[in-house]
């Protein structure tokens, strides 16, 4: 998820938006679903519920983001959801991290100073491993590790914690969509429980949340922006989310999302992100919005 800010601690709570399912499962019925916290009986007004929360890049506000002491720090705060984002090494493994490059969140610079612009996917996840991805954010933090999707995936697990996945980037690896299937899977996260309330995938890119829909037609997925009106109908067949900036989520354009059903046949859900810290949860939910990505 972008940030407007670089260098500054992220704020930490994010909004959920998509599941996944093993590729041989029968397709679940819209109903099988279960809701993720929000208050359906209201979808606006004055008395609608608080949008619900999600730990952007965990509780990156207490803790160095996408790593696995932001985890631990949205759990101790009470948050269920954290976001987080996957890129791939240049090994094939895959990692979680923001950028697509070291350099702001680890010391890639001082380890291998002849390697810029340090981006991830020129790097093994060996030499990943061997990168402090906490110092940047407070000594306390000091030899913090960027996490492997597994690593993360085990911790959620052991926290009893759930998923808001986002790709980040495909387009600079070709097939990701595919080992991020196959490592939910190796994890068991493709199991029913975890489709039906545990897991989201997410891309700004529409043709990785196209691609994971064919790959796993159950899965709930969403896709960041804003798009124009008249895509949303097309988006609609194989996403069920849509996730745009607060600040881009007029009272038409979400009018518009909502008149939809998305690939499970229930209403397109929206989850706005660039929100500023003091919003008030109540009525971004009274506007239409059910969850928010701080």
């Amino acid at each position: 998820m972008l940030r407007r800010s670089l260098r500054i601690p992220a704020a930490g709570v994010a909004y959920l938006v998509t599941a996944a399912v093993s590729s041989s499962a029968v397709a679940h019925r819209p109903e099988e679903f279960a809701d993720i916290g929000v208050t359906r009986t209201a979808r606006a007004g004055p008395t609608a519920a608080p949008a619900l929360v999600i730990a952007h890049r965990g509780a990156s506000r207490y803790a160095p983001e996408n790593t696995l002491a932001a985890v631990d720090a949205a759990r101790r705060r009470g948050l269920i959801w954290v976001e987080n984002d996957v890129q791939r090494t240049k090994d094939g493994q895959l990692v979680v991290i923001h950028d697509t490059t070291l350099e702001r969140t680890t010391n890639a610079a001082t380890v291998f100073p002849g390697r810029a612009p340090w981006r991830v996917g020129d790097f093994t996840a060996a030499e990943i491993a061997r990168l402090d991805a906490g110092s940047w954010f407070g000594a306390r933090f000091a030899g913090e590790r960027v996490p492997t999707l597994d690593a993360y995936l085990r911790r959620l697990e052991r926290n009893g914690q759930r998923l808001l996945l986002e790709i980040k980037a495909p387009g600079r690896y070709p097939g990701i969509e595919a080992g991020v299937v196959r490592e939910l899977r190796a994890r068991g996260w493709l199991d029913s429980a975890h489709v039906r309330s545990r897991l989201v995938i997410q891309s700004f890119s529409v043709a990785c949340v196209k691609t994971v829909h064919a790959l796993l037609p159950q899965v709930r997925t969403g896709i960041l922006g804003a798009p124009a009106v008249s895509d949303l109908a097309r988006y609609a067949r194989f996403t069920d989310q849509i996730n745009p900036p607060l600040s881009e989520a007029s009272s038409r354009w979400l009018a518009a999302v909502h008149r939809l059903r998305g690939a499970h046949g229930r209403p397109l859900e929206v989850y706005a992100w660039d929100v500023a810290k003091n919003t008030n949860r109540r009525s971004v939910r009274a506007r239409g919005i059910e969850g928010i990505i701080e």
